[in-house]
């Protein structure tokens, strides 16, 4: 059992040394600036998305609670 646990603390060291590397590595590019921004610009895509996500589970809970059982109508993207 604490072979597994040796193994697991080597795997998760592995891990982070590789995304320190990775950091260390965009950190000193010369297209960090852009590499950030594309990082942000996607960031902040996920966080509408998910909130949007959220918002429509929240409207589904409501509706269960207030005795309706069908869904909110699928939203179309044009």
């Amino acid at each position: 059992m604490s072979e597994h646990k040796g193994a697991k603390l080597v795997l998760a060291f592995l891990a982070g040394a590789a995304v320190g590397a990775a950091v260390g590595y965009f950190m000193n590019s010369d297209k960090k600036d852009e590499i950030f921004a594309k990082v942000k610009d996607k960031a902040s895509k996920i966080k509408d998305d998910l909130a949007e996500e959220i918002k429509k589970g929240k409207t589904v809970i409501e509706n269960l609670r207030k005795g309706k059982t069908e869904e909110p109508a699928p939203e179309t993207n044009a």
